[in-house]
């Protein structure tokens, strides 16, 4: 809990005129911060100490403030345990040991590819129709199978059988969803829908518990059904080969009790928050990046929805994927776990629910922090008067266009791998620049690169004045395009970024690089 206790409700103290409180720095952030996960500032209000913030660390400005000068809606402010967004933000006053926390919205994973066409559900596997009949008391097997369940007074032998009638949809089979599937088939749950299109690569293991080495390769779902149906044979596992689009979320959600949110991009999790709420169904939230996670549960009948929370997303490419900073291994396990803790509570109707609670988790040091959360009256999807009835566009929502592609972003001028290898190998080459982060400079670089990460690019640009060419790479092509961007506006003319990355030149031009 935040130091100090909450100013929230108590008479305002008589305050010094500027006030030393603490600001914790969200991981996304601390690169522009020196790394330190909290910091000080002082102010007199809850404005003031994040613009003195601003005027120390000048590269956070786009990452809060619009070009207006108004705090992003994509950023949540609190004061100590409070969301201060309800009141006057910027005039709510501080007080030396209070505790100002910046929590932007972290997507968790890769950005979002173009919506592809809806796929059709494959069939289910365990029981068939014919022989399920919920309705029939726990078999001998089953009494055997769940019986620390039937021990405990909240579950017994009713609440099991509750579990059996249950579905649950998993949006996602990565990380988050791992965890979460296996624990929910282990506890019974009648039916599990899991959607996803992607296959088992090498990297997933290191967090992605449901699969294994045999399982590289093969499609994901099919990987999942065949662990879910051995770990449970009783449970109906679903499976939907699809990518989540506007055409296909509302009956892919319809039939289910709780929706589980194990995605990665900012499309699909406002989709499935949106979806949600047009049908009533809780969305079981849970996001992932570094070594901090974040929980909650979006019901839009009994308290805030993820619109709250974050009214809209960061522009593309501003908040970094797992496959950019990384991510702890354990961390989607304890997130996921604790996902599929809170869906079992909904269906059986126990305990208190992260319903209006942000549940903040620190891998480094194993600290959780809870963070009040409240419905916005002005929200469009579930305030007072909603203005959003329906589905929208979410890519288009989110700044994505068809044109756009995952990898990178905006019109940066950009050079093939085979070019780049030409070029290289030519009379007067381009100097060549590696924007990724020190840890995959050590994993793998190109010949001949200069290490300058991304954000240091803006204080070392001087080291690239003398070159009549500049070439940027990361790892897939999207922070050398943010690179190329700011090189374009402070007066370099001849600079590009390398399409798709070093893993784009492992691939096309040195197959024997490692990639990750």
């Amino acid at each position: 809990m935040g130091k100090g206790g909450s100013n929230i409700g108590r008479p305002t103290p008589v305050l010094s005129p500027m006030s030393k409180v603490q600001v914790r720095v969200p991981a996304p952030l601390r690169s522009f911060t020196g790394g330190a996960p909290v910091t000080e500032a002082e102010g007199a209000t809850v404005g003031e100490v994040i613009r003195h913030l601003v005027e120390e660390h000048q590269a956070l400005e786009k990452h809060l403030y619009g070009t207006g000068g108004e705090l992003r809606n994509f950023v949540t402010v609190y004061l100590n345990d409070e969301d201060v967004r309800h009141l006057k933000r910027e005039a709510t006053p501080v007080r030396t040991g209070d505790v100002v926390s910046i929590v932007p919205a972290i997507a968790g994973g890769a950005p979002a590819e173009v919506v592809r066409p809806a796929g059709r559900p494959t069939p289910e596997v365990g029981l068939s129709a014919d022989e399920e009949d919920l309705g029939l008391p726990l078999t001998a097997d089953q009494l055997r199978r769940y019986s620390r369940h039937l021990l405990l007074p909240e579950v017994g032998v009713k609440g099991q059988r509750r579990l059996r009638t249950a579905k649950v949809l998993l949006v996602g089979a990565g990380g988050l969803a791992s965890p979460a599937a296996l624990y929910l088939a282990a506890s019974g749950i009648g039916e599990i829908g899991l959607v996803d299109f992607d296959k088992v690569e090498a990297s997933n293991l290191q967090r992605q518990v449901m699969y294994g080495t045999k399982d590289v390769g093969r499609p994901k779902l099919e990987a999942a059904r065949d662990r879910l149906s051995d770990l449970n044979p009783d449970v109906v596992v679903r499976t939907y080969d699809h990518r989540l689009s506007s055409e296909n979320a509302l009956d892919t959600l319809r039939p289910y009790d709780v929706i589980l949110d194990g995605t990665d991009n900012f499309p699909t999790r406002y989709l499935v928050n949106d979806a949600s709420v047009l049908l009533g169904k809780p969305n079981v939230y849970g996001s992932i990046y570094r070594f901090e996670g974040q929980a909650s549960v979006f019901d839009a009948r009994r308290g805030p929805c993820y619109r709250c929370l974050y009214p809209e997303p960061p522009p593309p490419g501003l908040v970094p994927s797992c496959a950019e900073g990384g991510v702890l291994g354990i961390l989607p396990g304890l997130v996921g776990t604790i996902q599929a803790t809170e869906t079992v509570k909904l269906l059986l109707g126990i305990g208190e629910p992260l319903i209006g609670r942000l549940l903040l988790f620190d891998a480094m040091s194993l600290r959780f922090r809870e963070l009040r959360l409240r419905k916005n009256p002005d929200c469009v999807i579930c305030g007072t008067h909603p203005t959003q009835t329906g589905l929208i566009d979410y890519p288009a929502f989110c700044g994505i266009s068809p044109e756009t592609t995952t990898e990178a972003p905006g019109h940066a001028p950009e050079i093939s791998p085979e070019a780049l290898a030409a070029r290289l190998a030519g009379e007067d080459p381009p100097m060549l620049i590696d924007v990724r982060n020190p840890p995959e400079w050590e994993i793998v670089r190109i010949p001949g690169a200069t290490l300058i990460p991304l954000p240091e690019l803006p204080q070392r640009v001087t080291e690239l004045a003398r070159a009549r060419e500049v070439v940027l790479y990361c790892h897939s092509g999207r922070r050398s395009a943010q690179g190329t961007q700011l090189l374009l506006e402070l007066g370099f003319t001849h600079v590009s970024s390398l399409t798709g990355g070093i893993d784009a030149w492992a691939q096309k031009v040195d197959p024997t690089m490692a990639r990750y």
